[in-house]
């Protein structure tokens, strides 16, 4: 498998996250802590994809902000996405363990809206990483990278 056919491979994983983020919010009571968690492997996956598509092999952890930062020395335009980032960092690992982590909605939703942007961001630098229908739908300028 090449880089690129492994990038896509972590990509379709981000993807699986965020769609299954997604669909919880229907569920009742709402799962906040598992969205928030799905949100943060989702923004993992794609920075990791991005990554191995471009030769590095991705360390094994949850620190978006360090993963971020590695993916900087290949593009500086990845500070774009470093408060989106940290504000994903956390729910990396606090909300699968019994905490005082108290997360509410507005939490929530800003979880998914930071995933989708580094979602975004990635695609849009390396479309290569979407299949082909994915690529496709990602061509419109607002889903640019951050200005």
């Amino acid at each position: 498998m090449d880089n690129r056919e492994s990038a896509q491979e972590w990509q379709k994983l981000g993807e699986m996250d965020l769609n299954s983020a997604e669909y919880l919010l229907n569920m009742k009571p709402m799962p906040v802590e598992i969205i928030c968690y799905l949100s943060q492997q989702s923004a993992e996956k794609y920075l990791k994809g991005y990554l191995v598509l471009n030769g590095t092999n991705p360390p094994k952890i949850h620190d978006l902000d360090e993963l971020r930062k590695l993916c900087s020395n290949l593009s500086e335009t990845f500070e774009k996405i470093a408060d989106q980032c940290s504000d994903l960092t956390a729910y990396g690992v606090q909300p699968r363990y019994p905490t005082e982590l108290m997360l509410e909605e507005r939490d929530m939703r800003q979880a998914l809206s930071s995933a989708k942007r580094v979602r975004d961001f990635v695609l849009n630098l390396a479309p290569e990483i979407a299949p082909k229908e994915q690529e496709q739908n990602r061509s419109s300028p607002q889903d640019g990278p951050l200005s």
